[in-house]
């Protein structure tokens, strides 16, 4: 247990310390590369797993559709739009914004799953989260150089990674795969994705700057896609969806702490969205509809 837990600190650690890496890898190439760069590197251990276990077989090969259609919302993307938004905000707020998946999840799953009633509790987790979404952009304060697109790209990553949750739940639940095995399918297919849509010209400049460089290749491809998963996978085997869904509260704390040490300016108003982010998650994870006696409750998906 001892190991589980750290590795749930490790991976909210991993996830936090994306946004930097993102940052990093934008400012000498295009968003569009950065994340052909991060799905491309994060397949390899998982192609490499999959393929060492058995993961992957051509019977899968039916249920290609869904597979393409959870590459597109929880990869293609739901990665283009973090990268995006991180190229244009702080880190901080590109991170704590990053806590509202979660948000986006209940309401998708409120939208489209019958079992999934709202809870007044997760209601009032829902308005929290957003409270602290729109203080986290400040609209109305026109100095705190938070520029809306960068805002609007990462709800956009945010509610595509979220409504994915509620796409596996209902189509892909029952099918009994294993978590790498529709990990491996989405990466591999982003990778055709990415590449097809990517205009590689330029892409040569990351190489100048060799730190940037291992951000994108190790920090955000290896490790922060692919060793993610991995350790996301372990967490699950031992301490259960629920307990892992932890690790996206450490993720926005991390970068909000991250970028105060390579010198953003935190705000007051930043660590209260922060708080009403994550206090808003909290009430929605805890908040579910105690099942009937004698019911069948349906597995959750994290």
């Amino acid at each position: 247990m001892a190991r589980a837990y750290a590795a749930l600190v490790t991976l909210g650690f991993i996830w936090g310390t994306n946004f930097i890496s993102m940052k990093m890898a934008t400012g000498l190439i295009s968003p569009a590369q950065t994340v052909f760069l991060r799905v491309l590197f994060g397949f390899l251990p998982l192609g490499l797993m999959a393929w060492r276990t058995g993961a992957i077989t051509r019977a899968q090969l039916r249920h290609l559709p869904h597979f393409a259609v959870m590459s597109v919302m929880a990869t293609t993307f739901y990665y283009y739009g973090f990268v995006a938004g991180t190229a244009l905000l702080p880190t901080s707020v590109a991170g704590l914004l990053s806590g509202s998946i979660p948000i986006f999840t209940f309401l998708g799953a409120a939208l489209f799953l019958r079992e999934d009633r709202p809870t007044g509790q997760m209601a009032a987790g829902v308005a929290l989260g957003f409270v602290g979404i729109v203080l986290s952009a400040q609209p109305w304060n026109a100095s705190a150089d938070i520029p809306l697109a960068g805002v609007l790209w990462m709800l956009a990553g945010t509610s595509s990674v979220g409504c994915s949750f509620v796409y596996a739940r209902r189509f892909l639940t029952q099918l009994n795969l294993k978590p790498l095995t529709l990990a491996t399918w989405q990466t591999g297919l982003a990778v055709v994705t990415i590449a097809a849509l990517t205009d590689f010209h330029g892409i040569g400049a990351i190489v100048s700057n060799p730190l940037a460089l291992l951000a994108a290749v190790v920090g955000l491809g290896i490790v922060g896609t692919g060793g993610a998963f991995l350790i996301y996978y372990f967490i699950i085997g031992t301490l259960g969806p629920v307990r892992a869904a932890g690790a996206t509260y450490i993720a926005p704390v991390v970068a909000v702490a991250i970028g105060a040490l390579i010198g953003e300016r935190i705000t007051g108003i930043e660590l209260l969205a922060l708080a009403l982010i994550l206090t808003g998650v909290v009430l929605i994870q805890t908040g579910k509809r105690t099942a009937p006696a004698g019911s069948v409750g349906t597995r959750q998906t994290a």
